[in-house]
């Protein structure tokens, strides 16, 4: 029995998940109005939790030995209780995108920029896109409103209204 969109629910969701893991990570997509408006409260929500939860974060030392037998302390940073949730939460409703490499980056360039990187797309949503938005909450006493919709007119071929929705 199909549902919104035209689309059985696993469908539906599915298109969902694709589409916001897009528009998290490339910040734009072109897609039909009734998918974007469905799109809209889907991604904010998620946004939403990243911001709240963004700063959840626990410090702790470690003293290991290093080859010389000295004892050797370092700082180490992991996600608090919160965040840690949130992170996983997130992950239940996008997929995991991986970083593709650029033509002109070096093969070896590129392993050390994103080796220790597990899930670029929660460390581009937890470290750049949720601060962005938790400081314009600050200054402009909003949250919410992290999209927008333009609105592109007929497709051609099907006639579908198509817009793009793109993170403010």
């Amino acid at each position: 029995m199909p549902g919104k969109l035209g689309r059985p629910t696993k469908e539906r969701l599915a298109i969902l998940r694709n589409q916001a893991s897009q528009l998290l990570w490339y910040g734009k997509i072109e897609t039909t109005e009734a998918r974007a408006k469905e799109l809209k409260s889907y991604v904010e929500k998620l946004i939403t939790k990243a911001v709240n939860t963004y700063d959840d974060v626990v410090e702790y030392e470690t003293v290991t030995k290093d080859k010389k037998g000295k004892e050797v302390k370092t700082t180490n940073v992991k996600d608090g209780p919160k965040k840690l949730a949130a992170r996983r939460a997130i992950m239940a409703k996008t997929y995991d995108l991986q970083e593709i490499k650029p033509f002109d980056e070096k093969k070896s360039d590129f392993k050390k920029r994103t080796g220790k990187v597990q899930h670029p797309l929660m460390e581009k949503l937890f470290n750049e896109i949720a601060p962005k938005y938790a400081q314009r909450k600050e200054e402009v006493g909003q949250g919410g409103g992290y999209t927008r919709i333009y609105l592109l007119g007929q497709r051609r071929g099907d006639g579908a209204e198509t817009a793009i929705i793109e993170l403010v």
